[in-house]
């Protein structure tokens, strides 16, 4: 949630409206959407009944109803589609919110944190009704004990997003265990991840219905390989989406997690680009996934024959693999779309190539 005040020229049209309640209400249809929180304020701090009646009917990001004797003003900004927060947030705006805590309510979905200091972020989190809240997302570590302390009251959070390089370790484990419902979508790139906090991962009650796991950049390549076979049959039924790129994966933990990824029924991407695997390891891939039905989107990594000692490509050797995954594809029978990804790319010299040309089987090919 970024900090900063409203540009002083909008305050100003704002209180300058605000004066003449006539000329804010007939200018509601064509008040700029910036206008319309700092008019709202100054309208409710006076009192202008009239002035806000009339924006509850025009506000354009969502209403905000009156409930009853009580005067409970609810701020709804959970199906906006706003960057609302950006217009609402500073010090005045927090002051105005807060100097009305028992009458205001704030409502929204997903909550950003971006370097601000511990002190405003529980000013914010204390505002907000957390348990509405489906999304966090906070990309640096500090203060990340803390805010976790807060997710004890998210009975819908749905999506746990992590990705700092320096995420502190073990904190994995607390955050998991703050959980009350099952999470949609996990992702956890580029961290310090151990052996521990996978295992962690497999055992937790909250992380077996995802239908999201991204763990690239994750290195996983001295884990026991059965853990990833674990927390793919606890998701077998309901993941969508998986992502494995960079994690340097061998043949022996592709292996034991392959029959569990058979059984993932309604697998639609998966990547593993940038991890070791030999041209036998492929072909079983290939062989295990193309029992799933929904799988449309397939990105792995060129084997390591095809390259030298040093890591040097070897442009005959890819061609031939190339075409011998094709013949595998051939015989399996299911038209499918394949991608290939060097590592690194030889253009950007990124760790996962996204120039390389489909291999393609059809009926026809």
């Amino acid at each position: 949630m970024s900090v900063h005040n409203p540009p002083r020229h909008v305050i100003l049209a704002a209180v300058s409206l605000w004066r003449d309640e006539a000329l804010a209400i007939s200018s509601l249809e064509y008040l700029s959407m910036e206008l319309y929180p700092p008019l709202f304020m100054a309208a409710f701090s006076g009192r202008n009944r009239e002035t806000l009646k009339a924006m509850v009917q025009a506000w354009p990001f969502v209403r905000l109803p009156l409930v009853g004797k009580c005067k409970m003003w609810v701020v709804d900004l959970r199906n906006t589609g706003q960057n609302f927060t950006s217009l609402w947030s500073g010090a005045s705006s927090y002051g105005w919110v807060e100097q009305r805590k028992s009458s205001i309510h704030l409502w929204c979905k997903k909550l950003k944190i971006v370097s601000m200091p511990m002190d405003n972020i529980m000013k914010v989190l204390s505002m907000v009704q957390l348990d509405y809240i489906q999304e966090v997302q906070k990309q640096e570590q500090h203060h990340i004990v803390q805010i976790t302390s807060q997710f004890l009251k998210l009975s819908h959070f749905q999506d746990l997003h992590l990705a700092s390089p320096s995420f502190p370790e073990g904190c994995l484990d607390q955050m998991l265990r703050c959980l009350k419902s099952p999470l949609d979508s996990l992702s956890r790139t580029k961290c310090w991840f151990t052996e521990s906090d996978l295992t962690h991962l497999s055992q937790s009650p909250d992380i077996s219905q995802l239908k999201s796991l991204d763990l690239s950049g994750v290195t996983m390549t001295d884990f026991r390989p059965e853990l990833l076979q674990v927390l793919l049959e606890k998701n077998a039924a309901t993941i969508q989406e998986l992502d494995f790129d960079v994690c340097g994966i061998m043949d022996s933990q592709l292996e034991a997690f392959l029959p569990a990824l058979s059984h993932c029924s309604r697998l639609r991407s998966f990547s593993l680009c940038g991890n070791l695997l030999s041209t036998a390891a492929m072909e079983k891939l290939l062989r295990h996934t193309a029992v799933l039905p929904c799988l449309r989107q397939e990105c792995y990594p060129a084997p390591q024959e095809t390259y030298r000692p040093r890591g040097v490509l070897l442009e005959a050797r890819l061609a031939q693999l190339r075409a011998q995954l094709l013949e595998i594809l051939r015989d399996l029978g299911c038209p499918r779309i394949i991608w290939i990804s060097l590592s690194p790319c030889p253009r950007c010299g990124e760790d996962v190539c996204h120039h390389m040309e489909p291999i393609i089987y059809s009926y026809t090919a």
